[in-house]
C-alpha cells in the first residue's frame, strides 16, 4: 500500500515516472489505461518493452510514443486487484494518461444502519466496487472521533458490517464512512441513547492518578493543547 501510494503523489504532482521498471496497484474499474512512452536515450525504438498485468505479458503494442492497456482483455471483474508492470529499456520519464481509473472507488450505498442501545453498531451496504475499510466514527468531545475500521467487501452485493463500541451516558451518534481519491464518503447519522450514569472524576486533587466513578473513554492536554495521553480506563497513571 504505501508503494502504491507513493506512485500516486508523483502522478497527482504531474511528474513522470522515472524508473527502469514502474510498478502500479489498483483495482479494474472496467477502462483500459492510457500511457506516454518516451524515446529511448540510444534513438532506437522506444522506452517501455514490455508490460506485465497481474504477472501475465500483455499482447499490446508498445512500440508507439502513446499506447493503451488493453485491460477488457483479461476478463477482469469490476473490483479485481491490479498490479501493473512497465518494464524500461533505462530509466525512463514514464507517464501515465489517466491514472484515475484503477484508484479504488467508494460506490457503496448503505440499506440500512442502525445502533443498538448496548453500542452493536450495524449497516448493510450494496453496489461496492472496491475493498475499501470501512471508518467508524463516533461524535464526542464537540468533533468525530475515528473508532475503528472493518474492511469492505469490495463486491456489488448486499452485505452487513458490525462493529462493537463503547456508549457514553445521554445521545450517542455514530457513522461510517470510506475514503478513496475523491475524498470521503458518508454513511447516514445513527443516534441511540445510553441510560448510564454520567463518568465523573472522583477527586479533583491529582498527584499521581486521575480517578473516574466508571471506565471511560478520556483525553489529556497540555496547558498548550498538546495531546500528552488518551485511552479508556477508570484510573489513569499521570504521575
Amino acid at each position: 500500500m504505501k508503494s502504491f501510494i507513493a506512485v500516486l503523489i508523483l502522478i497527482f504532482a504531474g511528474l513522470p515516472l522515472l524508473a527502469e521498471v514502474v510498478v502500479i496497484s489498483g483495482v479494474y474499474q472496467g477502462k483500459d489505461l492510457y500511457v506516454k512512452n518516451p524515446p529511448s536515450s540510444s534513438g532506437v525504438g522506444f522506452c517501455i518493452f514490455e508490460v506485465l498485468v497481474n504477472g501475465q505479458v500483455s499482447a499490446d503494442e508498445v512500440n508507439s510514443p502513446a499506447f493503451a492497456v488493453d485491460l477488457g482483455a483479461w476478463g477482469l471483474k469490476t473490483g479485481q486487484p491490479l498490479e501493473i508492470v512497465f518494464r524500461c529499456k533505462e530509466s525512463c520519464p514514464v507517464k501515465i494518461i489517466n491514472p484515475e481509473v484503477i484508484y479504488p472507488n467508494s460506490t457503496f450505498e448503505v440499506s440500512s444502519i442502525t445502533l443498538s442501545p448496548e453500542g452493536l453498531l450495524t449497516w448493510t451496504t450494496k453496489k461496492e466496487s472496491a475493498s475499501i475499510p470501512y471508518i467508524i466514527e463516533q461524535y464526542k468531545w464537540n468533533r468525530w472521533v475515528k473508532l475503528g475500521e472493518a474492511q469492505g467487501t469490495g463486491k456489488p452485493e448486499s452485505h452487513t458490517y458490525s462493529f462493537n463500541a463503547n456508549l457514553h451516558a445521554g445521545s450517542n451518534l455514530f457513522r461510517v464512512m470510506q475514503i478513496d481519491h475523491k475524498g470521503a464518503h458518508f454513511s447516514p447519522e445513527v443516534k441511540a441513547d445510553c441510560k448510564n450514569q454520567p463518568v465523573s472524576i472522583v477527586s479533583t486533587k491529582v498527584s499521581k492518578t486521575i480517578d473516574f466513578s466508571a471506565p471511560t473513554d478520556y483525553e489529556i492536554y497540555s496547558e498548550y493543547g498538546a495531546l500528552i495521553k488518551s485511552g479508556r480506563d477508570k484510573t489513569v497513571d499521570v504521575s
